[in-house]
């Protein structure tokens, strides 16, 4: 989202159960495939993040979408499901394409929201659209 909807959000990156560092797989698959440098990313828990006042959370497993709801303000949730890459056994091409395939998927619903007129939408529409998103 900070490459193409810089300008209309601050994005932010979390997990439910952080394991410590950000998956080297997820970031070379991000420079090599999609020219994002994330060196600087961290492994971090939502918790972080549950005074900030949000208006939009994106969840991309089971177990976050449950948690999201843990949110003040009363964001408007999307909940996009992605199978684990890092649950993916194979040979290291067959794993690195799973994480560009997620992370592909995840860009492009992150596209089609960053393109949604927000201005000539009320929130039951927003959700609908997040929904919809969920099914592209």
């Amino acid at each position: 989202m900070k490459e193409f909807g810089a300008r209309r959000f601050e994005a932010f990156s979390a997990g439910v159960t952080p394991k410590g560092q950000v998956s080297p797989i997820t970031l070379k698959v991000l420079q090599e495939k999609f020219r994002i440098d994330a060196s600087g990313a961290r492994s971090k828990s939502w918790e972080e993040f549950q005074d900030e006042h949000l208006d939009f959370i994106v969840s991309v497993s089971e177990q976050a979408e449950q948690t999201s709801h843990a949110f003040s303000g009363h964001p408007i949730l999307g909940h996009w499901p992605y199978d684990d890459p890092a649950k993916v056994e194979g040979t290291p091409e067959q794993v690195e394409g799973a994480y560009f395939r997620v992370a592909n998927r995840i860009r492009y619903r992150l596209q089609l929201f960053n393109n949604l007129s927000f201005d000539q939408l009320d929130r039951l529409r927003i959700e609908l659209k997040m929904k919809k998103l969920a099914e592209s």
